[in-house]
């Protein structure tokens, strides 16, 4: 087997030459979609995405406009968290937030006995209810079913929701619920997901605005 001799600066250039041939002009996603789609692949080396990642009507148009309007963008990680482009966040006026590791949150949690996730969804809805906001769920289903109740008690009207939590008991569910509603959604349906393919999302929505080279806004 050949090994491939590929600068740094090239490799993800030529990944995503490998991944757009693989493709084979796959139909059903607009040119924004499209390009969401590939760094998920990028990020996981899944094609199984490509039937999985469902996008609602307008969901990157509104995330579009809440980024370039300094959206917060939360997260029910910290790995997500720190995957973020933050000189994409920072140059469009944005703010990324994860309130998991907040003593509140903590003690909160261990009162009701819920988890975190639940309760970090709860406090975002309270500091940023007339805010542009994007959630990205990557790990915590129970952070889905938060925001749901959350959307439909009034407490908060989400610019877009990045739902892909991984795993087995209420992934499945928790995602449903989310396509179900009314709010923008980006969800891998099924099991799959992760962390990491959230902040992916986050990026490829960003990169779409930003232009890493030149550090400008397009």
């Amino acid at each position: 087997m050949k090994i491939e001799n590929i600068l740094p600066a090239d490799i993800e250039r030529r990944s995503m030459e490998i991944i757009e041939s693989e493709l084979n002009d796959i139909k059903g996603f607009s040119e924004p979609e499209l390009k969401i789609l590939k760094r998920v692949i990028h990020t996981t080396a899944d094609f199984d995405y490509c039937k999985n990642l469902k996008f609602s009507e307008n969901a990157v148009r509104s995330a579009f406009d809440a980024l370039s309007s300094g959206a917060v963008i939360v997260t029910d990680t910290r790995m997500a968290m720190s995957g973020i482009s933050k000189p994409a966040v920072n140059k469009l006026g944005c703010e990324i937030q994860c309130f998991m590791s907040d003593p509140d949150v903590a003690e909160k949690a261990k009162q009701l006995r819920i988890t975190r996730a639940a309760i970090s969804m709860e406090k975002a809805a309270q500091l940023y209810k007339d805010k542009n906001v994007i959630f990205a769920v990557g790990n915590a289903p129970t952070a889905l079913i938060s925001l749901n109740k959350l959307i439909t008690s009034g407490k908060i009207s989400p610019a877009l929701i990045i739902g892909v939590p991984v795993g087995f008991v209420n992934v499945v569910q928790s995602k449903e619920i989310i396509m179900a509603g009314n709010t923008p959604y980006i969800v891998a349906e099924g099991r799959k997901g992760g962390s990491n393919v959230a902040a992916a999302i986050c990026n490829a929505l960003l990169y779409q605005l930003y232009d890493r080279e030149s550090g400008n806004l397009f």
